[in-house]
Order: C-alpha cells, then sequence, then structure tokens
C-alpha cells in the first residue's frame, strides 16, 4: 500500500489546481496525506481482522474499521466527501447509491491481499458496496482491485490493459489525450480508466505518479490509485520487495551507493517523509497489513489449505 499513500501525499496539494506538467517536486510543502490513505488503511484493517477474527462477516468489519477510522481522524487534509462524512456519523451506516471515486481510491489493499484474481474482484465488492453500491462505484473498487492483483502476479502491462478492456473499461485515450480536456472529476468512471491509463504508460513508479498528477484532476484520488498499481508492477511484479516501514531504506555504503539497489525503485527519502508524516497508529496498521499479506503470497498453487474470507 506504500504505493497508493505516496500518490495520495503527491497529489494532496494539487487536488483543485489542474496542474498539466510532470515537472515538479513529487512533494511539495504542505503535503499530506488525506482521506484516501485514512480509508486505504481502513480497508487493510478490516482485511487483517478478516484473517485474525474468521467468525466475522467482512462487510461488517469495513464499516466498523472506516468507521473507526474516519472518526479518529475527522478532519483530514482535503476532508471527506459529503455524503461519505454523514454516513460515518450515522446511526445506520447503509450505503447510499454513490458511484464516487472514493471506493477505488481505497481498494487495493483487496489485490495485495487477495489469493485469486476472482478474490482480489470479491473482496473489493464487498468494500464498495458497504457505502459505493452504485455500479459504478462497484466497478471501479473492483478494476483497480484486479489491476493491484495482475500488477503484483507478474502480468505485463499489455495483460493488464486487455482485461481492463475486456471487463471494465474501453482505455481508448492516450494521456496527451486526456489531458487538454480533463479536470476535477469525482466519479469512479471519471477517474478510473484515466489512473490506470497513468500506469500503463509509465516507466517506473515515480513516472506514474507524474504522470497521473498531470493530467490536472482529483489528484490524490487518482495518483493514490495510480500508485497502488505502479507499486504492485515495479516493485511486487517484477519479484523485488521494498520493505514498507522496515528498518533497512536507503542506506548507504561508504562508497556512497545505495546499499539495496532494489530501493532505487522508489524516490530516495519518500519512504522517511511517509513515515514522518503519518500518525503511529496508522503506520501500525501498514506494517500488520504488509506481514499478513505477505503471508498468502504465494499461494496461489495451495488454494485449497488458504481459508477464504466470510464475505457476508
Amino acid at each position: 500500500m506504500l504505493g497508493c499513500i505516496i500518490g495520495d501525499i503527491a497529489g494532496s496539494t494539487c487536488e483543485f489546481d489542474e496542474f498539466k506538467s510532470k515537472e515538479f517536486p513529487l512533494f511539495f510543502e504542505g503535503s499530506d496525506y488525506t482521506d484516501d490513505t485514512i480509508m486505504t488503511l481502513a480497508v487493510a484493517s478490516a482485511l487483517i481482522k478478516g484473517r485474525e477474527v474468521p467468525q466475522r462477516p467482512l462487510r461488517e468489519l469495513m464499516v466498523e474499521e472506516m468507521r473507526r477510522l474516519g472518526r479518529k481522524y475527522p478532519y483530514p487534509m482535503g476532508a471527506y466527501g459529503a455524503r461519505f462524512s454523514g454516513w460515518l456519523r450515522r446511526d445506520d451506516p447503509a450505503p447510499y447509491y454513490s458511484c464516487g471515486n472514493g471506493s477505488a481510491m481505497r481498494a487495493a489493499p483487496c489485490g495485495f491481499m487477495a489469493v485469486t484474481l476472482p478474490e482480489a474482484i470479491a473482496l473489493a465488492r464487498v468494500s464498495a458496496e458497504v457505502t459505493h453500491d452504485h455500479p459504478e462505484g462497484i466497478k471501479g473498487a473492483e478494476a483497480t482491485a484486479a489491476c493491484v492483483f495482475l500488477a503484483r502476479s507478474g502480468y505485463t502491462r499489455e495483460d493488464i490493459r486487455d482485461f481492463v478492456r475486456e471487463n471494465y473499461y474501453p482505455l481508448d485515450k492516450t494521456l496527451d489525450e486526456i489531458r487538454p480536456g480533463y479536470g476535477f472529476r469525482d466519479t469512479c468512471q471519471e477517474t478510473v480508466p484515466q489512473a490506470i491509463q497513468a500506469f500503463l504508460e509509465s516507466e517506473s513508479f515515480e513516472d506514474a505518479i507524474r504522470n497521473g498528477i498531470s493530467l490536472g484532476g482529483d489528484a490524490d484520488t487518482l495518483t493514490c490509485i495510480t500508485g497502488g498499481i505502479a507499486e504492485a508492477y515495479y516493485v511486487r511484479g517484477r519479484g523485488c520487495d521494498v520493505p514498507w516501514m522496515g528498518p533497512v531504506r536507503f542506506a548507504k555504503r561508504t562508497d556512497g551507493t545505495r546499499e539495496d539497489p532494489r530501493l532505487a525503485l522508489l524516490p530516495e527519502g519518500v519512504l522517511e517523509q511517509v513515515r514522518a508524516l503519518l500518525p503511529e497508529d496508522l503506520t501500525n496498521i501498514a506494517d500488520r497489513f504488509a506481514e499478513a499479506a505477505a503471508g498468502r503470497e504465494g499461494a496461489y498453487d495451495r488454494i485449497g489449505m488458504v481459508r477464504p474470507y466470510i464475505l457476508d
């Protein structure tokens, strides 16, 4: 999920500026995590608890964790959407038929935790339906989680593009075609295809984030989605494992080179900046999620031995 959080922070100060360039500091002065990070970690926390407390339905855990963290952090940078904010406070948290991109921004953990592609899609559907039960809201979450799963499983960009085209969105415009007329959009159908395209046209993790922000849309949400897919592809899917909050980060040898060349996949200093911005309880969720997801990694050939989630 590190990619989601980096994307969120990088886009946090560009959300309403219609930024149309790839040339900028990855983190501006004042960049911070937003509701995108909080809700992504809420979904991650629900998935963790679904493994730890197997008798609890995942749908119930999703509601519980979103409301717990949403109430604990009621005023994030950029604020929650009005309808979601109301949902956080209501006694009866029923879904409200939204097609907003909030369902997709938080779906990446489903792709990282899943053992199979159908499971990734099923987990994403549940994570969306508790609030965003509009077909487009569900579609955006499923497409995001599916891309994350395929990317971390070693599929190529062409494979991912074909899957999305066959099942979710046409992806019929390049970034150069999208950019001129694109502005702030807050629906899944006007955010998720653009976020996926930003990944598909990227050359690296950082380039994917810069692609997304350069479109000038709902930058933090768009690049939260792009960042999750890009992390899955460039880090997980290519056989590397950059620790989320582990002790080995950009340490230098005496000759000035990086101790672990795999860390070059992320811009130097970014991990430290993310850790400094996030409260300890949120970094703890990220740590625990990385461990839990790693425990299911490589389980594709022993699926019969892996307990599925209780969704409802």
